[in-house]
């Protein structure tokens, strides 16, 4: 089983920024004819503004000749308590009408795969509990699967301890909780997006995968992050275990977040944007 994970597409009709690097990335997907497509999230450059941006997306991605599954990103719902873009109810339930659940679990062979909503996770929230009580629920039903994990957001950024990184990873007391889910249950992968980097790390016997994004990379705007800064995606292969392969896609543009941020997120600062 072959599943190519793709990530931070940052595509809209009205921004068209970065949307010169979809056919490209639509291109290679077909030729690699993989079982499934996932994306972890920033399907849209200002989904959680207007839904004509998520609409166009998911056209887009309905369009590739392979199944696909999706988990949002921060531009698709909003950003936890960020008090210009917050996650809501209005922004949640538009996800849901023009996307589908924002978490999910999919059986395929002896594998289950679990999409996560990780915009909530340090919210205190009641989609929060929610999630946490389905995931633990979705653990344990698995009946010897082996799990792998998507969501948009890194478990973390620097190192396994750290504090909160605030718009970076997942926070600590969430990010515990899913340490010892992680330590519970046979969970082989967490696959993440977010970052705009390319990084394989470990937790325990769990692989860490950092996909790299495919609409644009960051430059000196941000501080120096682990990783790659490359454009891509990543190919997950599934047998026994998982086996991951970061693709650098030549035929996608390195555009620079640097040089348009001002047009693309006018009311973004700095590390709020990517």
């Amino acid at each position: 089983m072959r599943i190519i994970q793709i990530t931070d597409t940052h595509l809209g009709p009205s921004k068209p920024h970065f949307n010169g690097n979809w056919q490209p990335l639509a291109d290679w997907i077909s030729g690699e004819k993989p079982d499934l497509v996932i994306h972890t999230g920033d399907l849209s450059v200002d989904g959680a503004v207007t839904a004509e941006d998520l609409e166009y997306s998911v056209n887009l991605l309905n369009a590739l000749p392979v199944p696909v599954l999706s988990v949002p990103g921060n531009h698709d719902i909003g950003h936890m308590d960020d008090e210009a873009q917050p996650v809501d109810t209005a922004r949640l339930e538009r996800w849901r009408r023009l996307v589908g659940p924002e978490f999910w679990f999919e059986d395929m062979d002896n594998w289950r795969l679990i999409g996560l909503n990780s915009l909530v996770f340090g919210t205190d929230s009641n989609w929060e509990a929610e999630q946490f009580a389905w995931l633990e629920d979705t653990l344990k039903s698995a009946a010897g699967r082996r799990i792998a994990i998507f969501a948009h957001k890194p478990l973390f950024v620097d190192f396994p301890e750290e504090g909160d990184s605030g718009y970076w990873a997942v926070r600590p007391a969430a990010r515990k909780r899913l340490f010892d889910l992680i330590g519970r249950h046979d969970i082989a992968l967490h696959a993440s997006g977010h970052l705009h980097r390319a990084w394989t790390g470990k937790l325990g016997d769990a692989d860490l995968v950092w996909a790299p994004a495919s609409a644009f990379v960051v430059g000196a705007m941000v501080r120096e992050l682990p990783g790659e800064r490359i454009l891509g995606a990543a190919i997950h292969t599934f047998a026994e275990d998982v086996r991951t392969e970061i693709v650098e896609i030549a035929e996608l543009t390195p555009f620079l977040l640097d040089d348009v941020l001002d047009e693309v997120y006018p009311p973004a600062k700095e590390e709020a944007a990517i």
